[in-house]
């Protein structure tokens, strides 16, 4: 089969099969031929192509000015060369005089097949944005396709998605073939590879699980108020019911906790605590600790701040494992929550507690002891609290240069362990 024969053939397979007008394929053929056209035949005057879609012949064409005697090829044409064309032409005339380049066959199909590819991509990707860019946010489904440098690339129907290794679950392993849940964060063309970006660690997805699972969310009855999660390990939602007969707890749990249950087994066994809202911050605080019990809240309003006072049996349930009932607690309500010591517990005893547990994680990761304190004292007990901690909230109580140096002292003395 011929070039042209090949080019036409291709030509009817794409408008076939994806739908694109035999006119635009051959705009797209022409424009693409032009370049190539250029470059062999140098600067003439109005160059352009043709394409015959019935014989795939491309005929090269340009604008040359009739002369008697050529001084510059590339924009004249000598009468006596015209004249059996263009009869009544005459010196000074502008005439259209194919100029195709001996063997530019091979050339131009490749030129022409090339241009074909690159609007293909460029409509793959308009599609794919018109499909998608509505529906960041959402919840989609996909199957694990490959590894590339690490991140995961997810399989979406007729396009892909990539998971980065920051939205990815810490305590999650992917395969090949894997079906995931993930939610829509970012659609970019800018970017080489796959424009859509997938998340499993965002909070979002916590909050679109229950939307789909809880029937009073989508009935604007319940309202999800706000969302905190430590990938993998925790995630608390505060609920809020418009209707005083309708209990918002209740409704995200379920009969005998189906629905919990339907969220909690998409997020892979992540524990999900459901906190009642409140608008009284204190109470709010009291609700989102749980299962701690609260002796007493104290509300700074300018500094948006609560210091929150517990018994000393209290003490480990407010801080939680590896600090995540603090941490959370603090995203959730989006006020800075300090735990503070209770009459029954003097103040020898906690500081030596705090003490031995800034003395330990200074010793183990090697940082001053200042630093050790204040991790401390922000609910992050151990080395494994510093590992599950996210880098954001220890540059929060430090700055991002120590919060880096900490986080690789932390993965450096888990390895060793």
């Amino acid at each position: 089969m011929s070039g042209n024969e090949n080019l036409l053939a291709a030509l009817e397979s794409l408008e076939k099969n994806r739908g694109i007008d035999r006119q635009e394929l051959k705009r797209v053929v022409e424009e693409s031929v032009v370049q190539g056209a250029r470059r062999v035949i140098g600067p003439v005057n109005e160059l352009r192509v043709n394409l015959d879609l019935i014989s795939g012949e491309i005929r090269v064409m340009a604008t040359l000015t009739v002369v008697e005697r050529v001084r510059q090829p590339e924009t004249e044409i000598e009468l006596e060369k015209v004249a059996e064309t263009y009869p009544h032409a005459s010196i000074g005339d502008e005439v259209d005089w194919e100029v195709t380049p001996a063997n530019f066959g091979r050339i131009a199909a490749q030129n022409a097949m090339q241009g074909i590819k690159q609007r293909l991509r460029q409509a793959e990707k308009s599609k794919v944005v018109g499909d998608y860019e509505d529906k960041i946010g959402d919840i989609i489904f996909g199957t694990v396709s490959r590894y590339e440098r690490g991140d995961v690339v997810v399989n979406l129907d007729r396009t892909e998605g990539i998971l980065r290794h920051n939205d990815r679950v810490p305590r999650e392993d992917y395969q090949i073939g894997d079906h995931v849940c993930c939610v829509l964060t970012e659609v970019n063309t800018e970017r080489p590879g796959p424009i859509l970006s997938v998340s499993r660690s965002s909070p979002m997805l916590v909050q679109r699980l229950f939307e789909r699972e809880v029937a009073e969310i989508g009935d604007n009855i319940v309202e999800i108020k706000s969302v905190a999660r430590v990938p993998g390990y925790r995630a608390k939602i505060a609920v809020h019911s418009h209707d005083p007969k309708v209990d918002p707890v209740g409704a995200c749990v379920g009969v005998r906790g189906t629905r919990v249950k339907n969220i909690v087994r998409e997020l892979n066994g992540e524990k999900v605590d459901i906190v009642r809202w409140d608008p009284d911050i204190a109470v709010f605080v009291a609700n989102a600790m749980k299962p701690a019990e609260l002796r007493d809240v104290q509300v700074d309003e300018e500094e948006r701040t609560l210091k929150v006072t517990v018994n000393e049996d209290q003490l480990s349930l407010a801080i939680g494992r590896k600090g995540q009932n603090i941490r959370l607690t603090t995203r959730l309500t989006e006020w800075n929550v300090q735990i503070q010591k209770t009459e029954e517990i003097t103040e020898r005893r906690v500081e030596e507690r705090l003490q031995h547990y800034a003395d330990s994680l200074a010793r183990s990761l090697s940082i001053p002891l200042e630093q050790a304190d204040i991790l401390v004292h922000n609910g992050i007990l151990t080395v494994d609290g510093v590992t599950s901690a996210d880098e954001a909230d220890i540059a929060e109580c430090l700055d991002e240069a120590a919060a880096q140096q900490i986080k690789e002292a932390a993965r450096a003395a888990a390895d060793h362990d």
